[in-house]
């Protein structure tokens, strides 16, 4: 009997070996290979879920889009048209404002004396029956001749001490010899003045209603140096004061040099209102060069 060779003896347990480890990798792969399927699915499923919710998510947002630019559109006819209205309010405001302040303005003339800028000096008459609203007396401090009554209108008042207590500070002494004369005063200085000057007198001093001292609000100054009267008043520091300051006081010249109505009197000075006044002097002009519908436009500031 053969003998058989010694490496057979290793061999066939060798090949069942391999034979055992080719299965059992066979059966591992085949499990790999279902694991790798059922997880191949369910990716795609969960592919097929995720696309299918971003799908809507794209709609939702799509929607959002739409709902935010129609929003946003309305917004902004909704903010036009609350601008609009804002608009129209502040518009209707300012009417109202406007409504109101012309109301103010016609009541405050509407109590305002008409009479207070008008032309006189053989222009305007005033009645016999005119007399100023309110006077006031002057104190004494301001008088030339302390014995005697001198009136002011009462509005006037503080604008003519206020002038005169400044002239003072200034080292310039103004004093008052004439202010309101009624229609019988004036009647009776005129009537003197022409028995002593005749036909004269008409040169220098008004017929009675034609004087702006009637207003009460108009003033005759005199100064130191002349004996309280007012010839040679042209020539004096107080005058020329005068000229520099009395506008920002609401006094005007009446009858400068050259006027057409009398002689130069530069003690004469009435009272415009600080408006009037200021603009006169501004215009290098004096009150009887400017039209009467221009003056009258101030005269609802008069007192202001």
């Amino acid at each position: 009997m053969a003998k058989t060779p010694k490496y057979e003896s290793y061999f066939l347990p060798l090949i069942g070996i391999l034979t055992i480890t080719v299965i059992v990798l066979s059966y591992l792969l085949y499990e790999k290979q279902s694991d790798y399927e059922a997880l191949s699915a369910r990716f795609d499923e969960a592919n097929a879920t995720s696309s299918s919710r971003i799908a809507e998510l794209e709609n939702v947002l799509g929607e959002t889009k739409t709902e935010l630019l129609e929003a946003t559109s309305t917004n902004a006819e909704l903010a036009d048209a609350l601008q609009t209205e804002k608009g129209r309010n502040e518009e209707f405001a300012e009417q109202i404002d406007d409504i109101a302040g012309t109301v103010g303005i016609l009541d405050k003339l509407s109590k305002t004396d008409k009479e207070l800028l008008q032309k006189y000096s053989k222009v305007y008459f005033l009645n016999e029956h005119y007399i100023p609203s309110s006077l006031s007396e002057i104190d004494n401090e301001w008088k030339y001749t302390e014995s005697k009554d001198l009136q002011l209108h009462s509005k006037v008042m503080p604008f003519l001490e206020e002038m005169l207590k400044d002239a003072q500070d200034d080292g310039v002494k103004i004093w008052v010899v004439s202010a309101y004369r009624s229609w019988g005063t004036q009647a009776d200085l005129k009537g003197t003045y022409t028995v002593t000057y005749g036909a004269g007198a008409n040169a220098f001093s008004a017929d009675q209603g034609f004087s702006e001292h009637q207003l009460g609000t108009t003033l005759d100054f005199t100064t130191e140096g002349i004996g309280g009267g007012l010839d040679g008043f042209g020539n004096t520091p107080a005058y020329q004061w005068l000229l520099d300051n009395a506008y920002k006081y609401g006094f005007t010249l009446s009858y400068p040099e050259a006027n057409g109505y009398y002689v130069f009197e530069p003690w004469h000075w009435r009272f415009v209102g600080e408006d009037l006044a200021r603009d006169l002097h501004k215009a290098d002009a004096h009150f009887y060069d400017w039209d009467q519908r221009k003056i009258d436009e101030y005269l609802v500031s008069i007192f202001d």
